[in-house]
């Protein structure tokens, strides 16, 4: 949603996508999506990928300093700013602005305070498709690990959980909708348990 607001504000200029990688997992960082999947991902929507990668338990020292190395890539190339997702948590939102602040670059937060039922809603209204990769096991049954985000999940979530997860109750893989060129193709794997997440593995098909 951040993606498609940023392409249709003619003040912006989309110059890449960065995620972070976990070293020997080779997934994203958080989501335990395959790197294969998110590089197709990226060539479904047509904008190029820059993938950083880190160490398993990386520290926020570890993370902070290899971002910063492709952000400084980026800023020598005239990039200013960079967009995230974040919708209401405002440590997050200080935390960014004065991360940013200190490597001269500025943040974009292009969905902030939008109401996340009525978020969800446009998501899957609009013709967007996610599937849940991961969900917090203090705040959600395993069995919404690798469900689709639509509205009878919306509908089955806890009255106590963000429908976007926005307190990090869940994390989703969206694989198609009105930004792709081709929708990703997965088949669902197996449920595994690692700490108090349960991750849903997406093969790619």
């Amino acid at each position: 949603m951040t993606l498609a607001e940023l392409l249709t504000d003619d003040r912006y200029q989309v110059a890449a996508l960065v995620t972070t990688i976990t070293e020997g997992y080779d997934r994203i960082s958080m989501h335990g999506v395959r790197r294969v999947l998110l590089e197709r991902q990226a060539a479904a929507l047509g904008v190029l990928l820059s993938a950083v990668t880190i160490p398993m338990s990386a520290s926020n020292t570890d993370y902070e300093s290899r971002v910063e190395a492709m952000f400084s890539h980026y800023r020598r190339e005239g990039v200013t700013a960079v967009a995230f997702g974040d919708l209401f948590l405002a440590d997050i939102r200080r935390y960014r602005e004065a991360w940013l602040d200190r490597i001269g670059m500025r943040p974009i937060f292009p969905l902030w305070h939008r109401q996340t039922p009525a978020l969800a809603r446009s998501f899957i209204e609009n013709g967007f498709e996610a599937v849940l990769t991961c969900v917090d096991g203090r705040t959600l049954d395993r069995s919404f690990s690798g469900r689709r985000f639509d509205h009878q999940l919306l509908q089955d979530l806890p009255a106590t959980v963000d429908p976007c997860g926005e307190n990090g109750e869940f994390h989703t893989f969206v694989f198609g909708g009105p930004l792709f060129r081709d929708e990703v193709h997965f088949v669902l794997g197996e449920v595994v348990h690692r700490d108090t997440w349960y991750f849903c593995d997406l093969v790619p098909a």
